[in-house]
């Protein structure tokens, strides 16, 4: 006898929370993000479906196999998962839960997502994040961002909260940990001057390199 899962039909997507890597396309047109474990090696969007990690032909979530969306529950779980120290630079996401699911004690396992809201942590410095900056690492194809402060961007690829959340598109809202004001898509004047703001840092930090060519001091 075939044992089967009893069947939920909610009438509204159930929401869950994660962390995960903001991502950027290596030509900048396009920004998701990428795992922490599982499925780390392939990069999503805000609206996304699941792929089998093995490259197997069956429908994520498969009951046998680890495949699929993952999310917990509680959002306070997912924080913690924030204080290990290979987690430490990733974002914590809210996402609705789409498709076919399996629920577990903790969390599901599902097949389509839509990511609603990036909290974006402090930059290493401890001040407010107002960018996403190149973290030195990625994917193929795919450059992994960091929080950054104005300050901290220098000549690093970057892009500020709103245009990160432009570029990912359907309706994404990023917020930082401390800050008053969510980005989103078509944000105005708080979108400008976030961007006048970044810009400010890269000319401020360029100039210290120029001045520093021009005027080598002392020491030759």
């Amino acid at each position: 006898m075939r044992l089967r899962l009893p069947e939920e039909r909610p009438t509204e997507p159930p929401t869950g929370y994660k962390i995960a890597h903001p991502v950027l396309s290596q030509d900048g047109t396009r920004a998701g993000f990428t795992g922490v474990s599982l499925g780390g090696a392939l990069p999503y969007g805000v609206l996304d479906e699941a792929r089998c990690v093995y490259g197997r032909r069956h429908r994520a979530p498969h009951r046998r196999c680890d495949c699929g969306f993952h999310c917990v529950h509680d959002s306070a779980a997912a924080e913690a998962m924030l204080c290990t120290a290979e987690h430490r630079a990733a974002v914590l996401l809210e996402v609705g839960v789409l498709g076919a699911y399996i629920r577990f004690e903790r969390g599901f396992r599902y097949a389509r997502q839509r990511v609603r809201t990036a909290t974006v942590g402090p930059c290493a410095c401890g001040a407010v994040a107002g960018a996403l900056a190149d973290a030195g690492w990625g994917r193929p194809g795919w450059r992994a961002l960091t929080a950054a402060c104005a300050g901290c961007v220098r000549g690093r690829t970057s892009l500020s909260l709103a245009s990160f959340a432009r570029l990912a598109g359907e309706g994404l809202r990023v917020r930082a940990t401390g800050a008053a004001v969510v980005a989103t898509a078509g944000s105005g004047v708080s979108e400008l001057v976030a961007e006048a703001a970044l810009l400010q840092a890269r000319l401020d930090w360029f100039q210290s390199q120029l001045a520093r060519l021009v005027d080598p001091g002392p020491q030759g």
